[in-house]
This record gives structure tokens, C-alpha cells and sequence, in this order.
């Protein structure tokens, strides 16, 4: 047998800015200048680009005026959402396109859009040539405090979210705060989740601040919508550089706090609970479900819950009683699809205190029924 230890440095670079495509904004074409730099093909989701007429025009500005590669057509409008991973049809026109205009190795593939989007260019990114270079525009909140600023790219298939997959750094990721600005509010407000999570789990300092600043973050005030966004997205980087499994290769998955049951609920739903109204549920779920098993302090729980529902989501959908044919909870089958994601061993993270995660191998199924009960009664159903 032969045997060798192989290590790959990465650098996850994450950039902050406002006005990203201004001809005098720097920040996109100090991340182009490099060894090899040639072409770069810009892909746009299509309710931005409605929202925002005149961005089309503006990329196109910003890379003739001096850029270090060639834009090699207009940029391609894509849908987004989360029926944009429900096939494999966006990333094999996104694939096509890579191919026609012949993006290497050494080009750019810059996608710009919220977090589905960014998955599935994320995906074919990754898959052509074996990886070309990705740069990440979110354009969510969400996507920018979290799943933007991660290395993992997929698809659903098969009734299963992110079952097609790969886990590939991208070469940069730009969070421009002026491109939320024509968000709606459940779109501005499904990314405060993520910051809750991350700050339940890793930074109970955070919490506390998020907690004192609840009533300007429900107003979507800037300064405090452009601080929560930095520091989760900071605290996400942390984790996957300190971790010790950036791949996910353990069963150990702390981000994934209450996202056993918000992936369920999503697919339940038809997707019509977003993803961070349906983590903000998860969570809530698994806050719980750690009080009445003995894990959490109850006032620890209702910190909690309170500056969710502060922020504005709601703890309980009706898709939470849901039953199969046997009468199960549907909910319940996401244990077992969560286990097979991981790979094997069921890894569950919940609280022992705000800022303190701990895995558990196990979920009581009587035990989750009750805490959907104690939630549904919470929201008065």
C-alpha cells in the first residue's frame, strides 16, 4: 500500500462594499487582477434585474471601462428561488454557456442573485474543467450573512434538497449592501435567521446585541441590517475555517441548528415557507424540544423565541401536522433523511445555552410531537 497525506490551502475572501458595479468602486476589479486572468461570463437573476433596470447596463459599463477580462456577452438572466435547484435545466444552461464562450480555469463565472442561484452556479462552477473560478454577488440577505459566504454548492434531486452536490470554495465573495435595497421585507428579514442561529450556537455576546437592536433590525435600519450581516457572516467563516471539518466529512454539522426540520417543512410546504421562515420554525422546534428534554433553561428558550418573533417570524405552520398515511407526523421523516445526508449517524445540534451547541444522536419522536403541539398552542392554533 501506498500512502500519502494531501493538503490543499484555501482562501475564502470576503469583500463589503456599496455600489460594487460604480465605475469608481474598486472592489471587482482588484478581485479580477491576477495570473491568467482572461474572460468572465456574469450570470444575473431575473427578478433583480427586473427590480433594478439599469444594472445590465452598468455591468456592462464596468467591465469596458478598464476591467482586467473580457466580458464575453451580456450578462444572462436566470431565475432564482428555490424552484431554480429543483432541476438540473439552470445548471445545464449555465454549463452550455461556460462551454460556448470557453471559460477555463483561469476565467471568472461571477453569478449575481440570492442563494439558490448561487448554489446552482456555485454547482456548475465547479464541475467545469473540474472548477473554474466562482465569484458570489448575493444578493439576500440571507445569502449574504450565510450561505453565500459558504463553500457548499447544490441541487435538489429526488425529493431531497442539496442531494446533488459539491463542497468547492469560491474564488471570492462580494456582499454589496446597496443590492438589497429593493428586497421586500420577509426577503429582508429571512437572513436575520441565520445570524440568530450562528450567534444561539457560537456567540452569546451577539445574541445579547442582536436582542438590544431587535427593534431597528423589525425597522430594516441600515446600520443595524449592515452590522448583523457582517457578523454572522464573520462567525459562518469562522466555524468553517477553525472547525477542522470545512468539508462536512464528520456527521457533526453545527450550522445546520434547526435546519433538520426546515428542510422537511420547505419540500412539505411546496416551498411556499421560505428557507429562513422555515429555520426560524426549525429552530423554535429544537429550542423546545432542548427545554422540555432537560437541555436548555426555560429562560434561556424564551430569550429565544421572543427575539424571533421580535424580528418578525412566526414559530408555528400549520405544515408541522402533517401526517403520512400511517398517521406520523410528515415532519418526523426528516430525521431519518437529515441521518442520510450525513452520511450514516444521526448528528443533531441543540443548546445548552445561548452560545453553547451541543449533539445529541437521538430525537424522541413523542418528545418532537410535543414541542410542535407547545408551539402550535404558543401561536394560539
Amino acid at each position: 500500500m501506498l500512502e500519502r497525506s494531501i493538503q490543499v490551502e484555501w482562501q475564502l475572501r470576503v469583500f463589503f462594499t456599496e455600489d460594487v458595479f460604480a465605475p469608481e468602486n474598486p472592489t471587482l476589479r482588484e478581485v479580477l487582477t491576477g495570473p491568467g486572468s482572461r474572460k468572465a461570463l456574469v450570470v444575473l437573476e431575473d427578478t433583480l434585474a427586473l427590480a433594478r433596470p439599469d444594472l445590465q447596463g452598468r455591468i456592462e459599463k464596468y467591465f469596458a471601462a478598464g476591467s482586467p477580462v473580457t466580458l464575453v456577452r451580456p450578462p444572462l438572466f436566470t431565475c432564482g428561488g428555490e424552484s431554480a435547484k429543483n432541476s438540473t435545466h439552470l445548471s445545464e444552461e449555465i454549463l452550455t454557456h461556460l462551454f460556448r464562450y470557453r471559460i477555463d480555469r483561469h476565467s471568472y463565472l461571477i453569478a449575481i442573485g440570492g442563494g439558490a442561484l448561487l448554489d446552482v452556479a456555485g454547482f456548475a462552477a465547479a464541475t467545469a474543467h473540474r472548477g473554474v473560478r466562482h465569484i458570489r454577488i448575493p444578493t439576500t440577505t440571507l445569502s449574504q450573512a450565510d450561505s453565500g459566504v459558504g463553500v457548499k454548492n447544490g441541487i435538489n434531486a429526488f425529493g431531497r434538497k442539496n442531494f446533488i452536490g459539491t463542497f468547492t470554495p469560491p474564488f471570492a465573495v462580494i456582499n454589496d449592501f446597496d443590492l438589497l435595497s429593493t428586497l421586500d421585507a420577509r426577503h429582508k428579514r429571512s437572513g436575520y435567521v441565520e445570524a440568530v442561529k450562528v450567534a444561539c450556537i457560537r456567540d452569546a455576546a451577539f445574541f445579547a446585541e442582536l436582542e438590544q437592536s431587535a427593534a431597528r433590525l423589525a425597522a430594516f435600519e441600515p446600520a443595524a441590517m449592515k452590522r448583523l450581516i457582517q457578523r454572522s457572516a464573520e462567525l459562518h467563516l469562522d466555524h468553517i475555517a477553525t472547525s477542522g471539518d470545512p468539508f462536512e466529512i464528520g456527521s457533526a454539522r453545527p450550522l445546520d441548528f434547526g435546519h433538520w426540520a426546515a428542510h422537511k417543512l420547505e419540500q412539505v410546504s411546496n416551498y411556499t415557507i421560505s428557507h429562513g421562515e422555515a429555520v426560524a420554525i426549525g429552530m423554535a422546534l429544537d429550542v423546545v424540544y432542548a427545554c422540555e428534554t432537560g437541555r436548555l433553561a426555560a429562560p434561556a428558550a424564551l430569550r429565544i423565541l421572543d427575539l424571533l418573533e421580535r424580528l418578525g417570524f412566526r414559530l408555528y405552520a400549520d405544515e408541522l401536522l402533517h401526517t403520512d398515511n400511517a398517521g406520523h407526523f410528515t415532519l418526523l421523516n426528516g430525521l431519518e433523511e437529515f441521518r442520510e445526508h450525513l452520511g450514516g449517524t444521526l448528528t443533531i445540534t441543540l443548546l445548552s445555552a445561548i452560545g453553547q451547541g451541543v449533539e445529541v444522536n437521538e430525537m424522541d419522536p413523542l418528545r418532537v410531537a410535543a414541542a410542535i403541539r407547545e408551539l402550535q398552542k404558543r401561536a394560539g392554533k
